[in-house]
């Protein structure tokens, strides 16, 4: 599923290979580096993936500082909804996505400047 609406764009792909190539395509339709992230289900491998395909990860700034210090008291599902609703989405969007997230794949968002 793809979403488009006035805050950010996002795709959901089956991996970290085409999250890198997913995050090129929109570096050359003018998508600037503060404006691409990645999220995955673990932290880890979203850390990795963000460092491969030169992408951000969703923090402090996108969140806003009481949703990120919520986070740490949350489980990890409530907190990427809660990241994905940062970047602009719906509650059921984020609901949709987190299930995606859970099934392995990745998230690519990139947000209109």
């Amino acid at each position: 599923m793809n979403s488009t609406n006035a805050q950010a764009y996002a795709k959901v792909v089956e991996n970290g290979v085409q999250a890198v190539e997913t995050v090129k395509e929109l570096r050359s339709t003018g998508y600037r580096y503060e404006d691409v992230f990645v999220l995955a289900h673990n932290q880890d491998r979203t850390d990795r993936i963000a460092g491969t395909a030169a992408a951000k990860e969703i923090g402090i700034k996108e969140e806003g500082m009481f949703d990120s210090l919520a986070n740490l008291f949350r489980s990890r599902g409530d907190e990427l909804r809660a990241k994905i609703v940062s970047m602009g989405f719906t509650d059921a969007e984020a609901a949709f996505y987190e299930k995606e997230l859970d099934l392995g794949k990745v998230l690519v968002i990139a947000k209109t400047s």
